[in-house]
């Protein structure tokens, strides 16, 4: 007996194959992060009970940035790569947050009881998966983003769930708008009495341009007159991004930099 022919079978299957939509790549527009963020960001503040809550579409905000792969992730664009590593690290830090709140410490503690530095290890030690890596959040921080990124303004956008940091906004970054982004992140930050100060002569900024500003340099101490690279950095900031006021003293050398005390209490309308 003649066994039957499988080649119409296997044609069958390969034009269906050819017919089939290809696998969607990465959502460059990070919808799963941007319901979340848009139905729990109450700027400046962030809604984590509710957060808590509906955990699982956090949840599966969080499991998206696993979903691409490492050779995507180096093929992309500057823009793409940044936007996709400061929504990660925005939120990996939700979900650490909500995965320990309400975060209470005993009285007898240095920093707030609220703050998510009572998290052991939640920059250095605690992992997340993201574009065919493990990572933490310091990984992202200081190694992709300012090490091989170099892009200064991460650090108006980059939230670490306190009250001084800059503001998480209701919406993520995004590849074709990011530069506009930044700047806004910047502008809106320096407006805040967190961000910057103008007391008489002084310039109080927020201590995140003390830590980092170095990473200014490069780019914004051309703007400035005589000091120190720093000063000029940060008078350079704040020159470029900060309100008239704040600008306008900005450029005068006589300008003096103090620092602002940080507040490292969570970010929570509560």
């Amino acid at each position: 007996m003649t066994r039957p022919s499988r080649a119409p079978a296997a044609a069958i299957l390969v034009a269906v194959a050819l017919a089939a939509p290809r696998a969607a790549g990465f959502d460059h527009a990070f919808e799963r992060y941007a319901k979340v963020i848009r139905d729990h960001v109450r700027m400046p503040s962030v809604d984590y009970s509710a957060l808590k809550k509906g955990r699982a579409a956090l949840d599966a905000a969080v499991d998206a940035f696993a979903q691409a792969t490492d050779a995507e992730e180096r093929a992309w664009t500057r823009e793409q790569r940044l936007a996709f590593w400061i929504n990660a690290y925005n939120a990996f830090t939700l979900r650490a947050i909500v995965d320990h709140y309400p975060i209470r410490r005993p009285w007898l503690t240095l920093q707030p009881r609220n703050s998510i530095r009572q998290i052991d290890g939640v920059w250095t030690t605690m992992r997340w998966r993201a574009a065919g890596r493990e990572v933490t959040l310091d990984d992202i921080e200081h190694q992709i983003l300012r090490r091989e990124l170099k892009e200064p303004r991460i650090h108006f956008a980059i939230n670490c769930a306190s009250v001084s940091c800059p503001p998480l906004p209701p919406e993520p970054y995004r590849a074709e708008t990011l530069d506009a982004q930044l700047d806004a992140a910047a502008r809106r930050y320096l407006a805040s009495p967190e961000g910057l100060r103008v007391d008489g002569e002084t310039l109080r900024v927020s201590s995140i341009l003390d830590w980092y500003g170095q990473d200014f340099v490069e780019r914004f101490a051309s703007l400035a007159p005589e000091g120190t690279e720093k000063e000029r950095a940060v008078r350079g900031v704040v020159i470029r991004f900060g309100p008239p006021e704040a600008a306008a003293l900005a450029r005068k050398a006589s300008a003096r930099i103090r620092f602002l005390s940080y507040d490292w209490s969570l970010n929570d309308v509560r």
